[in-house]
């Protein structure tokens, strides 16, 4: 399904280097990404979202490209069907849980979004706005809103890092939910091991902007 070859150069503490990829993704897997701090796993996460842009190489998925260097092609963001939730929420602060919701599928689909309320358990929560909630609960509002944009995809980058073991455990079995019912293709970055034995099919390791093991 995504079939990415690119080349970028990053910028990190200790100098420059190459991120140089060329992966393929199956649709319907559950990818772990895995390296040290600097290794370019959340860059891999921009590039593939739009929010970075590749030097050279392509990127295609489902047969669209994406990107592509030479015949000038770069989608924005907005036309990629990808959703993400970063490690801090992101949240909209002055939005209820429900308007998070809301917001985030463009006021398209309330079917759905009351789907989403149910699967997710957040019935009790949809007037609350996130100053109110846990972070698991606003972990579990995240996910859900970049469910709401209906995507293929969905990139995770470090969402259960600042959780306590036992919420961390009862999120993961959430987002493997999700991803079933849903239908997703799903990346997430982790340097927990036991989570990404749990959660995995396919595991990349990276080293300084390169693929050191996949299996």
């Amino acid at each position: 399904m995504i079939d990415v070859s690119i080349k970028k150069q990053l910028h990190a503490a200790n100098g420059h280097f190459d991120l140089e990829l060329d992966l393929q993704i199956e649709k319907g897997s559950f990818v772990s990404i895995f390296g040290k701090s600097g290794a370019g796993k959340t860059s891999l996460l921009k590039l593939l979202a739009g929010l970075m842009k590749p030097e050279s190489g392509e990127i295609k998925v489902k047969n669209q490209t994406w990107f592509n260097q030479q015949k000038n092609i770069h989608l924005p963001p907005q036309k990629r069907n990808i959703g993400f939730v970063f490690q801090d929420y992101a949240l909209f602060p002055n939005m209820t849980v429900k308007e998070n919701l809301i917001y985030a599928s463009n006021q398209k689909n309330p079917k759905m979004i009351e789907e989403l309320i149910e699967v997710s358990g957040l019935g009790e929560l949809v007037q609350r706005k996130p100053e109110f909630l846990s972070g698991g609960q606003k972990q579990r509002v995240a996910v859900a809103r970049a469910l709401a944009q209906k995507p293929e995809i969905l990139i995770l980058d470090e969402p259960l890092s600042a959780l306590d073991s036992e919420m961390r455990h009862e999120l993961q079995e959430y987002i493997l939910t999700l991803h079933k019912q849903f239908e997703l293709t799903t990346i997430l970055i982790s340097h927990d091991i036991g989570e990404i034995v749990k959660m995995s099919d396919l595991l990349i390791i990276l080293e300084k902007g390169k693929i050191k093991e996949q299996g």
